[in-house]
């Protein structure tokens, strides 16, 4: 599975940006989609996790309400819309996908449950 990410740039506060992930091999709805990302200086940590299987998801705290997660299957492609966009938003946004056995397990967050990665893309949010 090959993931393409794109979408990332430089907004304001306040904006919204959409994230597209592009999977060729296989379908998304066959695995567990993640984004996550990874500011200056921190670890890379789980922003969305969804199992479209079952229609479950888990967002981070900090973007309830805020960033969803949807995917297009004529053109299987995951979006990630942001909404509200704030400073600390600013980071690298990647693309991962993983089996749904993850999900039965709760080891939805752990990155290294994710074999297959898109390259990153970066969001940066000024205020």
């Amino acid at each position: 599975v090959q993931l393409q990410v794109s979408g990332g740039g430089l907004v304001q506060a306040g904006d919204s940006l959409t994230l597209s992930c592009a999977a060729s091999g296989r379908s998304f709805s066959t695995f567990a989609t993640a984004w996550f990302r990874q500011s200056p200086g921190k670890e890379r940590g789980l922003v969305v996790a969804r199992r479209w299987t079952a229609s479950t998801s888990y967002y981070e705290e900090s973007v309830k309400g805020r960033f969803t997660i949807s995917k297009d299957n004529a053109k299987n492609v995951v979006y990630l819309q942001m909404n509200s966009l704030k400073p600390e938003d600013t980071a690298v946004y990647y693309c991962a996908v993983g089996p749904l056995g993850i999900w039965l397990r709760g080891t939805y967050d752990r990155e290294d449950e994710y074999p297959y990665w898109g390259q990153g893309t970066q969001v940066t949010v000024s205020s």
